[in-house]
């Protein structure tokens, strides 16, 4: 399954790309989930992200790309341990400084269940939940002063 957000916001992408750290994961995660994180190394190249969900599942992500290309930053994290509810896990964090100012995010997400029709299952509440990101990028990343 392919998801793919984009949300507009107003701060530089030097400024958005140096904001993208453990208070922000932080911010985004998903209300009402239960969620604990256990490590955060940062978005270099074999970093890794240990989550615990629903008390007792753990997601394990680790970095496998981080590149800044003219205009253009991403890094990507792939899941190497993930909940029985997950079979692959790859999400691309693109940052893209638009022509009239600010940057554009974009959260790429694919992923595969265990089973064709869990995937299309989970499509809904995966998509909710980096759909609720637009409102907290866009307050994080807003101008100020």
């Amino acid at each position: 399954m392919h998801i793919r957000l984009s949300t507009k916001v107003e701060q530089p992408l030097e400024q958005v790309y140096a904001q993208f750290d453990e208070q922000l994961f932080l911010a985004l995660k998903p209300p009402l989930m239960p969620l604990k994180l256990l490590r955060m190394d940062g978005n270099e190249v074999g970093d890794e992200v240990h989550v615990k969900l629903l008390w007792s599942l753990l997601w394990i992500s680790r970095i496998t790309a981080n590149r800044q290309e003219g205009d253009r930053w991403y890094f990507t994290d792939e899941g190497t341990v993930l909940p029985f509810f997950l079979r692959t896990w790859k999400h691309r964090h693109i940052m893209e400084r638009l022509p009239e100012g600010g940057t554009m995010i974009v959260d790429d997400i694919e992923y595969t269940a265990p089973y064709k029709w869990l995937s299309y299952l989970l499509y809904p509440m995966m998509y909710m939940q980096f759909w609720m990101r637009k409102p907290v990028y866009r307050r994080v990343f807003m101008v100020t002063g």
